[in-house]
């Protein structure tokens, strides 16, 4: 087929040789298929903002670093630079997720190279070597539900003890890709990173994970009822805030809220402590101004 307009600038590169076909359009990208020497790889075409329908929400930007304090001003003013600046970071975010992920053993697309907008990754496949189905396009046995639906919380740790989270994870973003390991005739893998977030730099970080595990726990348990009873989520979260959890700790699905009981006296003397200091200060400020 024709190249579109923004793989012309990789085929001049000879970053690509050939485009073969669309794969799919969706709300923040459009993918093809292209040819790489010998290797089948597709190109992940990210629309304008003003082209998507997932917005930029600032609980997902939350705490996002940029390359200088010049870009983060503008992109606080929202200036044109400043638009401009939050669009790349936002493209950019996915990438360095998927290098991030990779390196920690997560299973995602290989990322190859990023430019102009343009990420060139893996195809992942299924064994014909054509595009994987995503878990919504699959019915599966409840053994086969159960087994995924482990795979995909080890991998939702392994995301976590390298600082990230996924923050839109669902059965339309996870393919079921051929596997080569073995014992394991599919295995699913990860896609669709823009939207994450630094585990321990994002206020709304807790929800997110939450949100993502309910999701698998939802999905499978169409097909294997038991596990709409499970709390993974925050049984994950709770060691994570205390430190313990690591790529090989044994989850239960079983998490038991602790409530205590709140100090209201200890609260009432914080506060008291703190309208007296903020008096003190104002006074020293007024005495200062007097001299």
């Amino acid at each position: 087929m024709k190249a579109p307009p923004r793989l012309q600038a990789l085929m001049d590169e000879g970053l690509i040789d050939t485009v073969v076909r669309q794969l799919m359009s969706g709300k923040e990208a459009t993918v093809y298929v292209v040819r790489c020497g010998n290797q089948t790889r597709c190109a992940k075409i990210y629309k304008e903002a003003n082209n998507r329908s997932f917005r930029q929400a600032v609980d997902y930007t939350e705490n996002r670093k940029v390359k200088n304090s010049r870009q983060a001003r503008a992109m606080a003013k929202g200036t044109r630079f400043g638009r401009e600046a939050q669009e790349a970071a936002w493209q950019s975010a996915e990438v360095d997720a998927l290098y991030r992920l990779a390196a920690a053993g997560v299973r995602v697309p290989q990322p190859y190279s990023f430019f102009d907008g343009v990420l060139l990754m893996e195809l992942v496949s299924d064994a014909e070597g054509d595009a994987a189905p995503r878990l919504n396009d699959v019915v599966f046995t409840p053994e086969a539900a159960r087994v995924h639906h482990a795979t995909l919380i080890k991998e939702v740790v392994r995301m976590l003890c390298a600082g990230v989270i996924h923050g839109d994870l669902s059965e339309f973003n996870i393919l079921l890709a051929h596997s080569h390991e073995p014992g394991m005739s599919h295995v699913p893998v990860i896609i669709d990173l823009p939207q994450a977030v630094d585990a321990a730099g994002n206020n709304h970080a807790q929800r997110m994970l939450l949100r993502d595990v309910n999701n698998l726990r939802d999905f499978f348990g169409r097909f294997a009822p038991e596990l709409l009873h499970t709390r993974y989520g925050p049984e994950i979260w709770s060691l994570y805030q205390s430190g313990l959890l690591t790529n090989d700790t044994v989850l239960t699905g079983r998490f038991e809220q602790k409530h205590q009981r709140v100090d209201m006296e200890g609260v009432m003397r914080e506060i008291d402590d703190a309208r007296d200091e903020y008096a003190a200060r104002r006074q020293r400020l007024l005495d200062a101004a007097r001299n």
